[in-house]
């Protein structure tokens, strides 16, 4: 029982630092809302002295340049929360389900996430883990804590 008890702690421990890590990369879409903003103040429009020289890209480019910049960093971020959360609910030995249903979906975040998502599910299906993470039985009637 205290291997996994370690095992699971060493999970926790690792949850918060995919989670840091997730939302750092998660920041790098913010050049695309950048970029998108700048197109859509004209900034990539005529140079002077430019022979040749064009208007610049259409305002839908833009847009989806912002849409798609926000949409990734959201969903990065999100899953970055996630992860803190699977994080403390290891550390608590509480949510085994939940923790489960992230350690699956950290998969997506290649190579870091997968390796894991997949240690997490494989340890928290250890028998001993499903008792870890068991609720407490209830208190007979007329007994006092």
């Amino acid at each position: 029982m205290n291997d996994v008890r370690e095992q699971i702690r060493l999970l926790s421990i690792f949850h918060y630092v995919l989670a840091g890590l997730t939302a750092l990369f998660s920041l790098i879409p913010t050049l695309h809302v950048v970029m998108g903003v700048s197109m859509l103040r004209g900034q990539f429009g005529i140079v002077p002295g430019q022979i040749g020289a064009h208007r610049g890209p259409p305002p839908e480019f833009g847009w989806l340049f912002i849409g798609m910049g926000a949409f990734m960093l959201l969903a990065g971020l999100s899953l970055a929360v996630l992860l803190l959360i699977a994080g403390n609910s290891l550390r608590a030995h509480r949510r085994r389900t939940y923790c489960i249903v992230v350690a699956a979906v950290s998969c997506v975040f290649f190579p870091f996430g997968t390796v894991l998502g997949v240690f997490t599910i494989l340890t928290l299906s250890k028998p001993e883990a499903k008792t870890l993470f068991a609720p407490p039985p209830p208190l007979a009637t007329g007994q006092t804590t």
